[in-house]
């Protein structure tokens, strides 16, 4: 070899090297639900997976906005607390040629919160339409103590209020005396603080709170929200919750990231953050 090609080599060599070095970043955009999961498989990653050398820089926003961050190739993930809408894909597709491909990172279960005090113990489904669009106004309508319904909610812009409205309301609006409420902790707090309250929110636990037993309909079993119960679909208020990837980009270092969230690994970070796992047969063993 000739030293001009030796020399060639060399720079290429070191070129090589160079981009191995240097850290990939990945960008994740979108539901607020999905947050501080994403978060949290971030981190665990990073400390996990050090050899890889992976910068993952995580945001909200809704999933509305991460769809778009993704048709506007601005991000390489899309977090979502819904299914893509048809137009939503044909956007993507415009944009970039090809369907979104779709991932289930993990399950989420809404809970309903009572005041530890509040002797109902379990509501149906059309009682907790009632009761959230201001039909019910008195506990003593459901089984409860004659005393004033205090309904609190999540925020209008949130993506757990617009799954809690879809599923449970039929899309109406919640009371109008409604108390909005940013997130679980809060929702928590608010409800072991009144007697009188009722919410909902994810998974946790809370001193002077405790979760209803709901039921389909009046002829229904009253089920827990267990993990058990979210996986087997008992528990009727449950949703998948989703990574969505261009396909030209699902490769190296992104699909290696997403491999991981839908292993055994990555699955334990979901409990962590009051999730719950994907079944075994949706799992990357």
């Amino acid at each position: 070899m000739s030293r001009v090609c030796q020399r060639c080599a060399a720079f290429l060599l070191s070129l090589s090297a160079a981009a191995s070095a240097h850290p990939v970043t990945i960008t994740v955009k979108g539901s607020d639900s999905l947050v501080l999961v994403a978060q949290k498989w971030a981190e665990t990653y990073a400390g996990k997976h050090p050899e890889a050398k992976t910068k993952i820089r995580v945001a909200g926003g809704g999933t509305g906005a991460g769809f778009a961050a993704l048709r506007n190739r601005w991000v390489d993930l899309a977090a979502a607390s819904r299914p893509m809408k048809p137009g939503e894909i044909a956007e993507c597709v415009d944009s970039f040629g090809k369907r979104p491909t779709e991932y289930k990172v993990c399950l989420e279960g809404l809970s309903v919160y009572v005041h530890e005090d509040n002797p109902v113990r379990e509501l149906t489904l059309g009682q907790l339409k009632r009761i959230f669009s201001g039909q019910i106004k008195d506990w003593s309508q459901v089984g409860g103590h004659e005393a004033p319904i205090t309904v609190y909610g999540r925020e209008a812009s949130c993506d757990t209020h617009e799954f809690f409205k879809e599923l449970v309301l039929d899309s109406a609006d919640l009371a109008a005396g409604a108390q909005p409420v940013a997130g679980t902790a809060a929702l928590l707090r608010a409800v072991s603080r009144d007697k009188n309250g009722i919410g909902y929110g994810g998974a946790a636990c809370g001193p002077g709170a405790r979760t209803l037993k709901i039921k389909k309909d009046s002829g229904s079993s009253a089920i827990e929200p267990t993990e058990e119960n979210v996986l087997k679909g008992l528990y009727p208020i449950w949703r998948y919750l989703y990574l969505y990837v261009n396909p030209a980009f699902d490769r190296g270092e992104i699909a290696a990231y997403l491999r991981w969230i839908r292993s055994d690994e990555g699955q334990e970070v979901v409990k962590d953050a009051g999730y719950f796992p994907l079944p075994a047969h949706l799992r990357e063993n």
